[in-house]
């Protein structure tokens, strides 16, 4: 039986060049590994994010693809991308799923693992902090 499954990834990063504190907006980019690791090649189609500031807000963003592509990643493959979004609050969180079908038409999820996203990240620490 086939093993449909891909891991993912992230590396977020706060981008003060793309933030105005002032006017309560927070620029943030995050990298993403996808890799498969199932048996069988799959192709990512669609991305359904969930993002949350820490003042209540919450969105959620679905589309094709991610960045314009819908990568096929053979057992084995990873795809790597960087994108972005802006809060209205100096942290918050993102998590989703991204839709995915496999060379046999098989349909699946992969999940995307909570992840914060910090302008003010507390000293000493080493890089993103991932919530499992």
């Amino acid at each position: 039986m086939p093993n449909y499954q891909f891991t993912v990834a992230v590396a977020p990063q706060y981008l003060p060049d793309r933030s105005a504190p002032e006017d309560q907006l927070y620029g943030f980019a995050y990298t993403i590994t996808i890799t498969n690791t199932g048996d069988i090649p799959a192709q990512l189609i669609a991305r359904h994010w969930i993002i949350r500031d820490t003042q209540g807000r919450s969105e959620e963003v679905k589309g094709l693809g991610v960045v314009g592509q819908q990568p096929l990643l053979q057992p084995g493959e990873s795809f790597r991308y960087t994108s972005g979004c802006q809060l209205r609050a100096s942290s918050g969180t993102m998590h989703g799923t991204y839709f995915c079908v496999a060379e046999d038409a098989h349909r699946f999820e992969v999940p995307i693992p909570l992840f914060v996203l910090e302008a003010d990240a507390p000293a000493g620490t080493d890089g993103p902090r991932v919530l499992h």
